[in-house]
């Protein structure tokens, strides 16, 4: 039985996810950016939390790991690169390792670039990535720490994932991301169509996050770079992909 989903806005635009395992009951939060809302999640659910999956060491991902563990005794979980920037960990993790959520493994992908240590966590079964400030809905994460060349190269092993799978990213920068999109890929139906359709759910309130990678691959110019006419548009025909995203990255910097 797949994992079940549930998404929690934190904060003024962070998400924090529940996942909860209906066979063992077993319930994990990944990222805490702030307490009251995971307790209220969890109580409205009547989950008993049991892991705590840390992405990366931003404060908006982490501030409420201690008042959490206060309220509801759970096993942390981190990567090693970064786990003298995190809370303390239960479990450090690298590119390779797994993690068990009740009956389901989750694995362990480097995906820096916003941050050097930031992880994501593949769950095939369930058809879920949680990529927090790399992959996110239309955009990838400012690069604090990484290279373009790293973040190129994490956003490739997220992109090889199967389409169908659900991307649970960390913020709601969905309709700002689509704005720009639209500069650099302005001729994409599938883009302009999506971004009518953020713009809709912005209005109502209504949150543009999780999305399908396939839609992402669609629309995302992030892991578009070798798209002959978004190449094209920036007069970079026949460039290396890895920069075209540079340029489209360092585009998005002064947007």
């Amino acid at each position: 039985m797949s994992l079940h989903l549930m998404t929690i806005p934190c904060l003024s635009d962070n998400y924090a996810y529940l996942i909860h395992d209906p066979t063992t009951g077993q319930t994990a939060v990944v990222d805490v950016p702030e307490v009251g809302p995971i307790l209220d999640a969890l109580d409205q659910q009547g989950w008993t939390l049991s892991h705590i999956l840390l992405t990366h060491h931003h404060y908006d991902h982490i501030d409420g790991v201690e008042d959490l563990l206060a309220k509801a005794p759970a096993q942390v979980i981190g990567a090693a690169a970064d786990a003298h920037r995190l809370p303390p960990l239960d479990l450090a993790v690298k590119e390779g390792d797994t993690i068990t959520i009740g009956t389901e493994t989750g694995h362990v992908i480097d995906v820096s670039g916003h941050t050097v240590g930031h992880i994501a966590i593949h769950f095939p079964d369930s058809k879920l990535v949680f990529t927090a400030d790399s992959l996110m809905a239309l955009g990838c994460g400012r690069l604090f720490e990484g290279t373009p060349s790293q973040m190129y190269s994490s956003l490739a092993k997220l992109a090889a994932l199967p389409g169908d799978t659900t991307v649970c990213s960390g913020h709601e920068y969905t309709q700002s991301n689509a704005k720009f999109a639209l500069t650099i890929d302005p001729d994409n139906q599938a883009l302009i169509s999506r971004a009518e359709a953020v713009t809709a759910a912005r209005a109502k309130n209504q949150p543009t996050v999780p999305s399908l990678l396939s839609e992402e691959l669609a629309t995302n110019p992030f892991l578009r770079a070798s798209d002959p006419a978004i190449q094209a548009h920036l007069g970079m025909q026949n460039s290396e992909p890895v920069d075209v995203f540079t340029e489209i990255r360092a585009r998005k910097d002064r947007f």
